[in-house]
């Protein structure tokens, strides 16, 4: 029989418990038995509060190993500890005083001009005896200052005391509760270490020494060292790491010159094309075709919604550039789903290559897109085909991902039962793994658009145009009720697509 089972502990009745509590704990057993036996029968929860929790702290919880606890109290130990050197140690008023005598100074020597100016006669005399006058109210105000900042000391010593207190309440009060809940993981993974861990309490206590050391070091000091004040950093290093980039895609671009051109006339063909479908055609034809479209794939419903869009874009002008925005958004959101649903479907059946992508796509999602817009302009230029491509970079993580995690939910269960049967490779993607895996990929197709869409305006910074230019307009002239139509005309626009694309799926 197991001894970190919860059915056999129950079997053992409450010695049995107690055993599996004195093992966990190992010191000062007696005491957790009970502690946890109350905690454990209380209905409503009840306030257990630990002697040894409250007086060391985070050392103790490091000991125990309750993550939690170790943060909450030290970032209130932290806070406390700070107040208490300000108010201490710390010279306040100190800048407000420096101020003040500053000021004092030059009242001072204004003074002895005015005077000087009155014996010799001259016409300057009153307006220096002012500004003498008026320094003397400004040292005098700024003196005022620097009282009323040191009269805060005790009051700054009080709320890192309240503050303390508040830290060594939390302790006592969480303690048990925190390893209670510890110790019901650890009989369900009897992995997890248990007892007190002394080496980790040290290296706590070392890090809580220096980390309040320094803060109080930092904030209450008048005049701090530099060191403490700004990071290490080294110019030459940064100068010299940027050159070399600067000649790395430098030579990239010279020596792709023709793979890039490929790609770039390969884009502008396609989104060329799909441009002047829409736009070549008369305006009745175009909203015609969407508007049946809307009406076969995603029903009545839609189709008003879609009318309704269609009608405000013609109205007010923006029909011609939200075209040109379709245009865009769907070359965009085709290449990324071109690209990614095999490679999702790649991903989902071969782990270790989804392991090896998946930096790459954190990579691609949480790069802000003004970043890797230069390396796009260095390497394609600007203009319409650049802005697909950055939107291609962001846009496909979320379809692969969503791809693959379908694929991964597929129950095995039924594969094998395909197996059985006979099916092929091909038979058991396309016929069992896809349809299952579908409104996780439906979901990927979704946060595709929307990606894409979020594009828009940035992709207009390098030369794409559409409704992203209108609002680039208006944010550099502030004209605020033109970019607010110009951004609900890109949110119709991807709406309609995304609503018309999903009501395939339904």
């Amino acid at each position: 029989m197991n001894a970190h089972d919860p059915q056999a502990a129950q079997r053992l009745g409450p010695s049995g418990e107690d055993r599996l509590v004195k093992e966990f704990v190992v010191q000062n057993q007696d005491y957790y038995v009970d502690r946890f036996a109350r905690i454990r029968q209380a209905r409503h929860g009840i306030w257990s509060f630990n002697v040894a929790a409250a007086l060391l702290g985070p050392v103790w919880a490091a000991a125990r190993g309750i993550a939690v606890l170790f943060w909450i109290v030290f970032f209130l130990e932290m806070l406390a500890v700070v107040q208490i050197g300000i108010g201490a140690v710390g010279n306040l008023g100190a800048a407000e005083q420096a101020r003040a005598e500053r000021l004092t100074k030059q009242a001072e020597a204004r003074a002895e001009q005015a005077n000087a100016a009155k014996a010799s006669g001259a016409d300057n005399a009153e307006g220096l005896k002012s500004s003498a006058a008026a320094l003397q109210r400004a040292a005098d105000a700024a003196k005022a200052q620097a009282e009323t900042a040191r009269e805060k000391a005790p009051l700054l010593i009080g709320a890192g005391l309240l503050t303390l207190l508040v830290a060594r309440l939390a302790g006592g009060f969480l303690g048990n509760r925190l390893l209670e809940r510890r110790f019901a993981r650890w009989r369900s993974n009897p992995a997890l270490r248990h007892g007190l861990n002394a080496p980790l309490a040290l290296c706590a206590l070392a890090f809580c020494i220096v980390a309040y050391g320094l803060s109080v070091y930092r904030f209450a000091w008048s005049s701090p060292a530099a060191w403490i004040m700004t990071a290490p950093s080294n110019r030459d290093w940064q100068f010299a790491l940027s050159s070399a980039l600067d000649g790395l895609m430098e030579t990239v671009s010279h020596a792709g010159e023709g793979f890039f051109g490929a790609i770039t006339g390969g884009i502008s063909l396609a989104l060329d094309g799909l441009s002047y479908a829409l736009t070549g055609m008369p305006w009745p034809v175009t909203m015609a075709v969407i508007l049946i479209l809307a009406w076969q794939l995603a029903g009545p419903r839609v189709t008003i919604f879609t009318a309704a869009a269609l009608a405000y874009l013609a109205l007010l002008g923006f029909w011609e550039k939200s075209l040109e925005t379709i245009a865009l958004l769907g070359t965009s959101a085709v290449l990324c789903l071109v690209i990614g649903i095999p490679l999702g479907i790649w991903c989902g059946r071969r782990p270790r290559v989804y392991a090896a992508l998946r930096p790459v796509l954190d990579f691609m999602q949480t790069m802000p897109a003004f970043v890797y817009l230069i390396p796009v302009i260095a390497l394609f230029g600007i203009g319409k085909p650049p802005g697909v491509i950055a939107t291609l970079i962001f846009g496909t993580p979320p379809v692969v991902r969503l791809t693959a995690l379908g694929l991964q939910g597929v129950p095995p269960a039924i594969r094998e039962a395909a197996q059985a049967y006979g099916a092929t490779r091909w038979f058991l993607l396309t016929r069992v793994d896809l349809p299952l895996a579908m409104p996780s990929i439906m979901a990927g197709i979704n946060q595709t658009i929307l990606m894409c869409l979020s594009m828009v305006v940035i992709a207009s910074l390098i030369g794409a145009k559409g409704l992203g230019e209108d609002v680039l307009n208006a944010l550099q002239y502030a004209a605020v009720g033109q970019g607010l139509l110009a951004g609900f005309a890109i949110l119709l626009c991807a709406m309609v697509i995304d609503r018309i694309v999903q009501g395939r799926n339904q």
